[in-house]
């Protein structure tokens, strides 16, 4: 008896293991192809090495995840260029904040990462403190915009999209880097809609246009934009809570740990001023006015930092200067 109960019980065993063997060679379509993005060019794969091992001090295994680069191609590439610690650059204080394309290869947010799968990176900038090199902010901008249509594009994997639900691919783009330190994108969608945003730093704040373009031969309604400021990555201000941040809208701000120095970042016009503390991160959220077949509508936007323990009266300053006329 016991010898049959065996034998069976192996026979199980044995024809598990061999449909599992045969499930592993099997095509399985939900499977996600690599998000990495490799260098086409010597002077792209110097730029993201730099950018990578300058900026944001990533381990190897972080830039493979980003660029698809061997571990053996990384250490070949950072000793032809000679890319050490040593001889990265230092930001003086009277030059504009440094901001560069984020990477990826590394999640920008510690928490609620379910709610943002496959991050790219064609949308995100990392702004870094101006009073440490190390530390930064992730801005996405855009994260999601909606419309009368749906939910018309989205920055990551999370809920379907007006493209999603087609099985509409959209293509991964750059940011476009301009010799004044700015940087810029557009993105035209499947049907028509043409969006970008243009980043513009300056010593002390990063000032930011986003634009949408009416393509479709309908009028384009209930245009809401969320943006995103990921605080993972600067010191200080990385604790899940709200009990850190005050929302006046247009400005949603986050206030370090030490309680002397603020992350601020503001759109206009602004429908929604919030945070999700799983991430950490801040939302000043705009909305554009509604948009005629054919016609642009355009939003502003800020990010800034403070030192200093009266963050109403920097706030009033803020507005002082008009950025929310571009002026």
């Amino acid at each position: 008896m016991k010898t049959h109960f065996a034998f069976g019980f192996l026979l199980v065993l044995a024809n598990l293991i061999a449909h599992e063997a045969a499930k592993a060679w099997e095509p399985d379509a939900a499977v996600e192809p690599p998000n990495y993005r490799k260098p086409k060019s010597d002077a792209e794969l110097r730029f993201w090495l730099e950018n990578m091992v300058w900026f944001h001090r990533f381990t190897d295994a972080e830039i493979t995840s980003a660029s698809g680069l061997t571990q053996q191609e990384i250490a070949t590439a950072i000793r032809r260029f000679q890319i050490t610690p040593a001889n990265k650059p230092h930001r003086q204080t009277s030059e504009p904040l440094r901001v560069v394309p984020y990477p990826g290869g590394r999640h920008p947010r510690i928490g609620f990462l379910e709610g943002a799968i496959r991050p790219q990176r064609e949308t995100k900038i990392s702004v870094f403190l101006p009073w440490d090199e190390d530390s930064y902010v992730v801005a996405d901008v855009p994260e999601a915009i909606w419309s009368n249509l749906g939910l018309t594009y989205l920055a990551h994997t999370h809920v379907p999209t007006l493209w999603t639900k087609q099985g509409v691919e959209l293509e991964p783009l750059e940011w476009n880097r301009r010799v004044d330190g700015a940087l810029d994108f557009e993105r035209k969608l499947p049907n028509g809609i043409r969006f970008g945003t243009k980043i513009a730093p300056a010593a002390d704040a990063v000032h930011m246009e986003m634009w949408l373009t009416n393509g479709t031969a309908q009028m384009l309604s209930d245009l809401r934009v969320q943006n995103c400021v990921m605080l993972k990555g600067a010191e200080g201000f990385q604790d899940q809570t709200v009990d850190n941040k005050i929302f006046s809208s247009p400005y949603a701000a986050c206030r370090s740990k030490d309680g002397r120095r603020w992350v601020i970042s503001a759109w206009e016009p602004c429908h929604r001023a919030w945070s999700n503390a799983k991430c950490p991160c801040l939302h000043s959220d705009p909305t554009f006015p509604d948009c005629p077949p054919g016609e642009t509508k355009r939003l502003k936007g800020r990010l800034s930092f403070f030192e200093g323990p009266d963050i109403e009266a920097e706030l009033k300053r803020i507005d002082a200067t008009g950025w929310r006329r571009g002026t």
